[in-house]
């Protein structure tokens, strides 16, 4: 196993890796819309969802992988509500990939933020 830190995604904000990397396979910690600053980005889905996505890119590419190599997300929403508006971004950041998700609402995220993601990527063998 080996721990993946880059300072392209904001550092972890307790006691965890942004991601590991073990037998081929990438866990990453659910990313959160922060910034590298540490700021909250955006008041809306969309602009939430972009950062995570920004963060799940740069977390990914640090441990030698993409959104291509992604089999499993694990999706979670402050409000099921904003659901499609969600998954417009999701799917147009995955383009024609459909790696297996699941989609939970929660009460509360860490910082009060809108969506969380987490995903289990194989590297390239």
């Amino acid at each position: 196993m080996h721990v993946v830190s880059t300072p392209e995604a904001p550092a972890a904000i307790g006691p965890y890796a942004q991601a590991i990397v073990a037998d081929g396979w990438v866990f990453t910690s659910g990313q959160i819309p922060l910034t590298t600053a540490g700021q909250v980005a955006g008041n809306d889905i969309e602009s939430q969802t972009e950062q995570v996505f920004d963060n799940l890119g740069a977390v990914l590419a640090a441990a030698g992988a993409s959104l291509a190599q992604v089999v499993k997300s694990t999706v979670f929403v402050q409000d099921l509500n904003d659901f499609a508006r969600l998954n417009a971004v999701y799917e147009r950041r995955f383009g024609s990939h459909k790696p297996a998700r699941s989609t939970v609402q929660v009460a509360r995220l860490p910082r009060d933020v809108q969506v969380e993601i987490e995903v289990v990527a194989r590297l390239a063998a």
